[in-house]
């Protein structure tokens, strides 16, 4: 007869944590340098980029506020100018492609007058 498989549910909930512990402290020790960061970066961006609701995103700006100090606002002053001037360029853009569509059309409407009187 075929032995059951034990499951976590065959362990009581401080078995269960002990097990977890020694677990986590055996899989850093064994990930290499680079393994680390590509998992601590995947963890930070998951926790910063993912934030839901008003009082996560507060903890969020809190955390990067700590971590850069006085530079933060520099930072955000920086980010907001280089996003302006692309928002700018984005609306030039789409206001002179409106109005060459505008042009066009307006072209076209007096070359049918044209073509009308040409008959």
């Amino acid at each position: 007869m075929k032995q059951k498989s034990i499951t976590y549910a065959d362990l009581t909930k401080k078995q269960l944590q002990h097990l977890k512990e020694i677990y986590a402290q055996k899989k850093v020790e064994s990930m290499s340098h680079k393994e680390l960061k590509e998992f601590v970066l995947e963890i930070i961006s998951h926790q910063i980029n993912d934030t839901i609701g008003e009082e996560e995103e507060m903890e969020a700006w809190k955390e990067m506020s700590n971590f850069y100090g006085d530079q933060f606002e520099i930072m955000i002053l920086e980010i907001q100018e280089k996003y302006e001037n692309k928002e700018r360029l984005k609306v030039f853009e789409e206001d002179s492609k409106e109005h060459r569509l505008e042009l066009l059309e307006k072209n076209s409407i007096e070359k049918d007058k044209q073509d009308m009187w040409d008959d």
